[in-house]
């Protein structure tokens, strides 16, 4: 008998049993499944933001406590007049002359500093404005809103008139109410 047995052949054995089980078509439900849970996420955390977050509240002031500080209004001076303000400019190769007016805006106590510094320095004041009129680009003199020179003006008007005591400089804002160009 022992001859007409058979031993069970190793190779025989590995091919009737599968190696590894069939993948599982589950994926697509597991990705819907995270999905789903990331969403919920998002909504329970914004959630309790909005009910968490601040409320709106009005704040209670007592108006007759409020006192009015004139010294931080400010004041218009006029630093070159429109029948002053004549500036030649050659840059684009041709004669543009430009009417201009020049103001600033002053707080209300530097008023009397920035006007004895305009009386005293008024012609460097007037050259100064008439070189940057005469440096500037036929574009930056034709900019509707004419950031190009009231930054320009700005800097040299800080450095003519200071600053205060504070380190703050006297002057505000530089406005240019009117700024007409003639090609001559």
């Amino acid at each position: 008998m022992a001859k007409d047995e058979k031993k069970p052949d190793a190779k025989a054995d590995a091919k009737a049993t599968p190696e590894a089980p069939a993948p599982k078509k589950g994926g697509m439900k597991m990705i819907g499944a995270v999905g789903v849970v990331v969403v919920a996420q998002v909504l329970i955390t914004a959630g309790a933001f909005v009910m968490l977050g601040p409320k709106k509240t009005v704040a209670k002031v007592d108006e007759h406590a409020l006192v009015k500080d004139d010294s931080a209004s400010s004041v218009e001076i006029t630093i070159i007049p429109d029948k002053d303000g004549k500036f030649p400019n050659m840059m684009s190769g041709s004669l543009w002359v430009w009417s201009a007016e020049i103001v600033v805006q002053v707080k209300q106590r530097n008023v009397e500093a920035v006007e004895n510094t305009l009386a005293q320095r008024q012609a460097e004041i007037k050259e100064e404005v008439a070189r940057i009129f005469a440096r500037a680009q036929l574009s930056q003199l034709k900019e509707p809103e004419r950031q190009t020179l009231n930054r320009q003006l700005n800097s040299v008007l800080t450095k003519i008139f200071g600053t205060d005591e504070k380190g703050e400089s006297l002057i505000d804002r530089v406005l240019i109410p009117r700024c007409i160009g003639a090609q001559l």
